[in-house]
C-alpha cells in the first residue's frame, strides 16, 4: 500500500535514529560525512553570504604587492585556476555519482563501508555520472536560449542601446523572463531530485543506466502526480528546517575555529613579511593551496555536523518509493521467515 510523503517521514526518523546511535559509533559518522561530502548532501548553512573582510594591518600587506605582479604571469595563473576549476568539477561530478550509489547503500544496509561500495558501484557512477554532464549541458544550453534569445530581440531592438526611453518593455520583459527562468531552474531542480531520489534506487536494483530507469519512473510519477508532488514539497520544507537548524549550528563551529586558524594565518603573513617575502606567482599559489585545504576541513566539519540529515533524506526518499516499488520493500521490508514446524514422529506398525 503506497504511503504518503508524511507518513514516510517516521519510519526514516526512526531509521535514522537505529542507524546512528544505537549504538553510536564514531566510525560510522565519520564515513558518512565523507561520503556526504563526496555526494554533494549537505546544508547550506542558513544563507550566510560569507561577507569576509580581512583585517587592515594583512590587507596593507597584500594590496601593494599584486601591481607589482607580472601581468603575463598573472594571466597565466588566472587561466591555470580557471582551467583547474573545470577540471575538480568533473572530478568531483564522477566522484559524486559513484558515491550516490555508496550512499544508497549505506542508508539501505544500514552500514556504512566506503571502500567496498565505491569498488561494486563503478559501472552505475558512470552511467550516472554521464547522465549528469549531458543534464549540465543541457540545461546551460536551456539558460543560454532563455537569456541569450530575449536579450538579442531587446538589442536589435535599440532597448539596450537607449534603456531610459525604453524603460517599461525592458521592466516587464524582465519580470516575464525573470519568472520563465525561474520555472525553468525548479523544473531543472525537480529533475535533479527526482534523479537521486528515485532513479538511483532503480539503476541500483535493475543494472539500469539513467535513461532505463527514467522510463521505469515516468510511467510512475504519471499514475500518482499528487503524491510525488506532496512528496518534493514536504522535502523542501524539511530542507528549509534542517539548514536553518545546521546553519547555526555551523556558524558556532567555524567561528570556533576561525579563532586558531585566523591567528595563525595571520602570524605566517607578518612572519613572510618580515623575511622579505613578496606576492608573486609561487606564494600566491601556495595560499591558494593552503585556502583549499582549509576549506575542505571546513566542509567536512560541516559534513560531520550534517550526518543525521544525510542519513534522513535518503531514508525518507527509500521509505516513500519502497511502497511503490517492490524490489526496494523487498529490502527493506523483507518477509519473514517462515516457522519450522517440528519432525512428524514417525509411524510405529
Amino acid at each position: 500500500m503506497p504511503i504518503s510523503a508524511i507518513d514516510a517521514i517516521s519510519p526514516a526518523f526512526r531509521h535514522a535514529r537505529v542507524q546512528l546511535f544505537q549504538p553510536f559509533r564514531i566510525g560510522q559518522w565519520l564515513r558518512l560525512a565523507l561520503v556526504g561530502l563526496m555526494t554533494g548532501e549537505l546544508s547550506s548553512g542558513g544563507g550566510c553570504n560569507g561577507n569576509f573582510h580581512a583585517p587592515q594591518h594583512t590587507r596593507h600587506l597584500i594590496d601593494p604587492a599584486l601591481p607589482n605582479m607580472d601581468p603575463v604571469a598573472m594571466a597565466g595563473l588566472i587561466a591555470l585556476l580557471i582551467v583547474l576549476g573545470i577540471i575538480l568539477y568533473v572530478v568531483f561530478l564522477y566522484v559524486s555519482s559513484v558515491s550516490r550509489f555508496v550512499l544508497f547503500d549505506s542508508v539501505l544496509e544500514r552500514r556504512c563501508e566506503v571502500r567496498r561500495g565505491w569498488a561494486r558501484r563503478q559501472k552505475a557512477g558512470v552511467r550516472l555520472f554521464v547522465w549528469h554532464l549531458l543534464f549540465a549541458f543541457a540545461v546551460m544550453v536551456g539558460m543560454t536560449i532563455l537569456i541569450g534569445i530575449p536579450a538579442a530581440i531587446a538589442f536589435a531592438a535599440g532597448w539596450l542601446t537607449n534603456p531610459k526611453q525604453h524603460l517599461v518593455p525592458l521592466i516587464l520583459g524582465g519580470m516575464f523572463l525573470f519568472l520563465v527562468v525561474l520555472i525553468f531552474l525548479l523544473a531543472a531542480g525537480a529533475i535533479v531530485v527526482l534523479t537521486k531520489d528515485f532513479v538511483v534506487p532503480l539503476m541500483a536494483l535493475e543494472d539500469l543506466n539513467a535513461f532505463q530507469a527514467w522510463n521505469r519512473l515516468l510511467p510512475m510519477l504519471d499514475s500518482e502526480k499528487g503524491p510525488y508532488i506532496g512528496y518534493l514539497i514536504m522535502k523542501i520544507v524539511m530542507a528549509l528546517g534542517v539548514t536553518v537548524v545546521v546553519g547555526i549550528l555551523t556558524v558556532i563551529v567555524i567561528l570556533v575555529m576561525l579563532i586558531p586558524v585566523g591567528g595563525f594565518g595571520a602570524a605566517v603573513v607578518l612572519a613572510g613579511k618580515a623575511a622579505g617575502l613578496q606576492w608573486n606567482l609561487y606564494t600566491i599559489s601556495l595560499a591558494v593551496i593552503v585556502g583549499c585545504v582549509l576549506v575542505a576541513v571546513f566542509l567536512y566539519v560541516i559534513a560531520f555536523i550534517s550526518v543525521p540529515a544525510i542519513v534522513f533524506f535518503p531514508a525518507y526518499s527509500i521509505y516513500f518509493f519502497a511502497s511503490r516499488y517492490p524490489a526496494l520493500d523487498a529490502l527493506v521490508n523483507p518477509a519473514a521467515p517462515s516457522p519450522q514446524l517440528p519432525p512428524l514422529p514417525e509411524a510405529f506398525g
